[in-house]
Formats: C-alpha cells, sequence, structure tokens
C-alpha cells in the first residue's frame, strides 16, 4: 500500500498523459501557450500501463484518473483506458478533460471501459468562453458533454471555476443548466498553479462567495454531515435533490487530512500533492531495468515522505515550478 507517516493511503491514481492543451485558459497558461514536454521525455503507453499495473496489483490502487494538459490528444487514449480496463483487480476508471473532442471520442471510450468524465467549462456565454480561454470552442465543449451522457460516462460531472469580473456572476445560471441537463457540477477555487504566477489570494472567489450566490436562487442542504472523507468537493443537495453541486475549496477549506491521491507525471514523476516542490523520478528507474518490485518501492518511499498540507496556508508558500498543465489534475 501507498502509505505516509500520517496515517494517510493512496488509493487514488492521477496519471497525466501529455502536458499539452488546446485551449489557453487564463487561469493556467499564457496566451502563446508554454515549452512542451519533448516527445523522448514523455512516457510510452507501454510504460503508462505498466506503471498503472504496477499500483493496481501490487500498491492497492482502486481509481485510476486520466488527466493532462489536455489527455484527448494522446493518440493512444482510447487503447490505454482498454488496457487499464483489462487489469485485475480492475480499477475505476475517469477522464478530466476540457471537453473539445469529446463528442467524436466519447463512446469509444465507453466502449472501451471509461467509466465516467470530468469535463471543465467555466461559463455558458460563447464570448465570456473565449475571453477565458482564447479560443472559440464553446460548442464544441457543450457537444462533447452531451455525447458524454449519450455515451453513458456518468454521472457526467462539470468543473467551473470563477473568475472576478468575468464569470463571477454566473453561479446560479450554471447550477440551473446543469440541473437541466443532469450533469453534476463542481465549483473549483482558482488555485496557485498558474504558468504565469499571478494568483492572488485576496483576488480569488472563494467558497463562501460561491455559496452565497447560489443561495440567492436554490436551497442547498449539507449532504453526508460534517465528515466528507476523502473527497474533494464538499456537496450539498439542490432544493431537496436529487441534484446535487459541490464545491472543491482547496485554498480556503483544504482537505489535506484525508487526501488520498498520488499523480503520476506525463514524464514520469511521482508528486505527492498538487503543491509539492519534490518529484521522485520512476521513468529513469524504468528505462534502466528496473523490476516492478523496485519501482514499487521507489513509490512507496515517494509516498511516505509526503508532507502534512499543502502548505497554502503558510505565509512562506512557494507555488510548485511546474503549472497545473504540466502536473496533472
Amino acid at each position: 500500500m501507498l502509505i505516509d507517516t500520517y496515517g494517510r493511503t493512496a488509493t487514488d491514481l492521477r496519471v497525466s498523459l501529455t502536458d499539452r492543451c488546446n485551449l489557453r485558459c487564463t487561469y493556467c497558461m499564457p496566451e502563446e501557450g508554454l515549452s512542451w514536454l519533448a516527445k523522448p521525455d514523455l512516457l510510452t503507453d507501454d510504460e503508462i500501463l505498466r506503471l498503472i499495473r504496477v499500483a493496481v496489483t501490487d500498491l492497492g490502487i482502486t481509481e485510476v484518473r486520466f488527466t493532462g494538459g489536455e489527455p484527448l490528444l494522446r493518440p493512444g487514449l482510447v487503447s490505454l483506458v482498454e488496457r487499464c480496463a483489462a487489469l485485475r483487480p480492475r480499477p475505476r476508471m475517469s477522464l478530466t478533460t476540457n471537453g473539445i473532442g469529446l463528442a467524436r471520442t466519447a463512446q469509444a471510450l465507453a466502449d472501451a471501459g471509461l467509466d465516467r468524465v470530468n469535463v471543465s467549462l467555466d461559463t455558458l456565454r460563447p464570448d465570456v468562453f473565449r475571453t477565458l480561454t482564447r479560443r472559440k470552442r464553446h460548442q464544441d465543449v457543450l457537444d462533447g458533454l452531451a455525447a458524454a451522457r449519450a455515451a453513458g460516462l456518468t454521472p457526467v460531472k462539470v468543473n467551473a471555476v470563477l473568475m472576478p469580473g468575468l464569470n463571477d456572476d454566473e453561479a446560479p445560471d450554471l447550477l440551473a443548466w446543469a440541473v437541466d441537463n443532469g450533469y453534476e457540477l463542481r465549483f473549483i477555487e482558482q488555485m496557485p498553479l498558474d504558468a504565469q504566477h499571478g494568483w492572488k489570494r485576496d483576488g480569488m472567489i472563494t467558497a463562501e462567495d460561491i455559496l452565497a450566490s447560489l443561495r440567492t436562487r436554490f436551497e442547498l442542504t449539507p449532504e453526508g454531515g460534517t465528515e466528507r472523507g476523502s473527497a474533494p468537493a464538499e456537496r450539498w443537495r439542490v432544493d431537496g435533490g436529487p441534484a446535487r453541486v459541490g464545491v472543491i475549496a482547496s485554498v480556503t477549506r483544504p482537505f489535506c487530512a484525508a487526501c488520498d491521491r498520488t499523480r503520476l507525471t506525463a514524464d514520469g514523476q511521482v508528486r505527492t500533492c498538487l503543491f509539492a516542490r519534490e518529484e521522485s523520478d520512476l521513468r529513469g528507474a524504468l528505462r534502466s531495468g528496473a523490476t516492478d518490485e523496485e519501482i514499487a518501492g521507489l513509490w512507496r518511499r515517494a509516498m511516505w515522505g509526503k508532507k502534512a498540507g499543502s502548505g497554502l496556508d503558510d505565509p512562506a508558500f512557494l507555488q510548485p515550478q511546474r503549472p497545473m498543465s504540466a502536473i496533472g489534475g
């Protein structure tokens, strides 16, 4: 098992398949993009599958989420899902995507064994979408969401980040739209993971801001009592249910004490936390002929050193050198 010194056990693996993305969201990267990882530095499909197999069969991982960058840009994605679905024990598999390209791949991913998707959509207004992402692809995301629902990749979850002066007035509209379409909405506080290092705590829309806005139109009932376990989202029933909404407050309501995640970057580095500034190299071990047992040992040692928390509440907090697109969600 992947246990740390604080008694937490990692059972959820986030696998970044690429650092590339076909959007340029203002809270993630500059308009011109970034210097992408060179192809030889990326893990191959076989290397990714081997690491997932070690994680599932030797280290107790039960959930695998494919992330990016934008994972739909990975040519071998459907095959990776299919091969991962053949592992025993079979992990549950999900995908975090911006939804562009999902309309043409959702059914193939479902047929390969993918269980569900999280799709990022921050606004219902095409003009605001273009401002936020610097691309005219709003309808493509809507089409991708509908295709995911039709393919049975449910519950289809929608991730939204609210930005001051752009879409911070849209929380109630987004929730009404999600309820009408059968999607499960998650608001995510903006995190200090942008490539430009422009994040400021005093400029972000907080969980309290979001909930106050939602309550102007909806009755929200807390779900699951006071303990949410390892789930990052605090959830509420909307107008008595069955619809639900979640808020992931990584900054103002951290959930580190129950974290059950381990992360693998597209170039084969283990990260114990989104905000970690240290990584442990598995790619080098793979390519130098390490056995599965040796790789598992390296992974265990990396997770044993996981810190108690993200450090966001520390005045001396420093952002990770890598931005979110290179870490994986």
